[in-house]
């Protein structure tokens, strides 16, 4: 099996197994009791949320563990809206964000909220221009993710934060650095945002953990009541193995990550030219700022119809992002490309596992699939 679906999920590192392991077979305490065990767990709980928190440059008491991006995405964009209903009324996202933040945006909207939903670029960015352009002093907050999920196009946050700052606006950042934690160099400070939302499972942690990022000082209130855990602001019992495994993943993947985005980087690359050399009908998609990303389109044929044939080649790819499941994808729309470049499309993402010797194989499959199958 050659898996090239790491933008929907990757492997769990073994190192990461051995933490999970080792809180489910010896520390396995509630680490909110206050006798040894619960003590050992408290232990575990707090070296995790440590190395969390340095991997995107944050104090550790800033970050705070859910259950994953889903459940992060939703408690930012509903608790800044909870925390600026008062006063403003107009927010900023873009038309190509996940669904999990994009879904909030339409039930706010629903709800009398003023949404300008941002376009990308050819290349598939929303640009500081585009950004700044939107704001006004009645901006509450925004939301744009940091990389794309399809295309690997890389928002400059960054210049988001200095536009709200040169205008001396209180707007609310929250970006969704799923695909980008322990992928792409940054910090909370050279982003300058208010929240920010990761997930462990796509950097080789375990899936059913993820951490929320919210500035110190910033009240946004908890969206599951119940005990005090996490400071007071999410209740429930912690995920203890999880959270051990996503501690583990993002401390190695900070120590790894530039030589780790080296290794990726070429083999995007080998991919890119050797499909220019064997399959040139084929169209690369965007521009690819994150290495881990390709979208590749064979116009003049489907998707899905290319994915089952790799896929009975022993070959892993999706089409656009895996929750989607199959239904158009939202950002090629957006980027207004043609319905055969958008209907041939398929995401190849890559991970530390992957290797030169495999991406050859994708592509004498997708030869052999472009021989094969019938165009439409």
């Amino acid at each position: 099996m050659i898996y090239f679906d790491n933008a929907a999920t990757t492997s769990v590192r073994d190192e990461a197994i051995s933490a999970m392991l080792r809180v489910m077979q010896d520390k396995y305490g509630n680490p909110s009791s206050m006798h040894l065990m619960g003590r050992r767990a408290a232990s575990e709980l707090s070296a995790a949320r440590y190395s969390v928190a340095t991997a995107m440059g944050a104090g550790a008491d800033e970050v705070f563990f859910t259950s994953g991006g889903t459940e992060s995405a939703n408690w930012a964009v509903f608790g800044m809206a909870e925390l600026r209903s008062h006063r403003k009324k107009h927010i900023i996202t873009s038309a190509i964000e996940h669904d999990a933040v994009f879904n909030c945006f339409k039930r706010l909207e629903n709800k009398g909220w003023s949404v300008t939903y941002l376009e990308p670029d050819s290349a598939g960015r929303i640009t500081a221009e585009c950004f700044a352009d939107a704001l006004s002093e009645d901006t509450a907050f925004a939301s744009v993710m940091l990389v794309n999920n399809e295309t690997g196009a890389i928002n400059p946050v960054g210049e988001y934060s200095d536009a709200i700052k040169r205008r001396g606006l209180k707007t609310l950042l929250h970006t969704d650095a799923v695909q980008g934690f322990c992928k792409i160099p940054f910090t909370i400070k050279s982003l300058g945002v208010d929240l920010l939302t990761v997930s462990a499972h796509k950097f080789h942690g375990p899936k059913g953990v993820g951490g929320l990022y919210i500035r110190k000082g910033l009240n946004i209130a908890p969206q599951l009541l119940g005990g005090g855990q996490e400071s007071g602001k999410r209740a429930g019992t912690e995920a203890m193995p999880l959270v051990a495994g996503f501690g583990e993943a993002a401390r190695l993947g900070l120590i790894e990550m530039k030589e780790t985005s080296e290794r990726v980087r070429k083999l995007r690359e080998f991919l890119t030219n050797r499909l220019a050399e064997t399959l040139p009908e084929a169209k690369i998609i965007g521009e690819g700022d994150s290495p881990y990303v390709l979208t590749v389109s064979l116009p003049g044929y489907k998707a899905e119809i290319l994915m089952s044939y790799l896929d009975g080649e022993g070959i892993c790819v999706s089409k656009s992002a895996a929750c989607k499941k199959g239904a158009r994808s939202r950002t090629l729309e957006n980027m207004r490309l043609s319905n055969e470049i958008i209907d041939g499309a398929i995401r190849v993402s890559f991970s530390r596992d992957n290797a030169i010797e495999e991406v050859e194989e994708l592509i004498q499959a997708l030869k052999r699939a472009a021989e094969t199958i019938i165009r439409i």
